[in-house]
């Protein structure tokens, strides 16, 4: 697989866990154009008070520093071992986020 595929893939991974960040923001009543602000605002609202992890806190920040790099930095060489490493953290969000969200539904006993 060429370097350009694995920074599809990392720009893919890295909307999966935003648009799953959206759907956490929406249950709130919330929503943010800017991905900046999107995240800022699930990091205040959500790891500072610990419904999310700290660790996934750190890993959605790399995710958006490597997806910002693989969609602008010319230079930028994606690895397979990063891109797997993307796909695994966005999966690891999306079962997070997804259980929050069932969770509010009422959906899963606590």
């Amino acid at each position: 697989m060429a370097a350009e595929e694995y920074k599809g893939a990392n720009n893919r991974a890295y909307y999966a866990i935003f648009h799953a960040i959206n759907a956490v923001h929406a249950l709130s009543g919330k929503s943010y154009k800017r991905h900046k602000d999107a995240i800022a605002n699930f990091n205040k609202d959500y790891v500072k008070n610990e419904i999310f992890p700290r660790e996934i806190g750190r890993k959605i920040g790399e995710a958006e520093e490597i997806r910002h790099a693989s969609d602008y930095d010319d230079f930028y060489i994606a690895s397979r071992e990063e891109s797997e490493r993307q796909v695994a953290v966005a999966d690891e969000f999306i079962k997070l986020a997804e259980t929050y969200c069932m969770k509010q539904f009422k959906v899963l006993e606590e």
